[in-house]
């Protein structure tokens, strides 16, 4: 059975801002995240889990260059297998 993944409202507003190399990635980083679930089977470049937040968040880089893109998800139930991508956009404005 795989994880279910989705996009927090304010997400998807960012996701149309991304440029569509940045885009494709994250379409390849979720197709992963359903897959593999939150660890991503490990091929996702400065992939990490954030520290010192609420929650089980984790990251990793879309695309980089400059500007770098990021994209951020929580494991909203571990049980139920629900990933939630709540942040995708420049590294600059993520929210850790």
């Amino acid at each position: 059975m795989g994880w279910n993944v989705v996009i927090a409202n304010k997400a998807a507003k960012q996701i149309k801002k991304l440029p569509e190399s940045a885009r494709a990635a994250l379409f390849l980083l979720m197709q992963d995240l359903k897959l593999y679930g939150p660890t991503t089977g490990g091929a996702w470049k400065n992939y990490s889990k954030l520290k010192g937040f609420v929650g089980d968040k984790r990251h990793c880089h879309l695309e980089k260059g400059r500007p770098t893109y990021v994209c951020c998800w929580e494991v909203l139930n571990n049980q139920l297998r629900i990933i939630e991508i709540y942040y995708a956009g420049t590294h600059e404005k993520a929210p850790y």
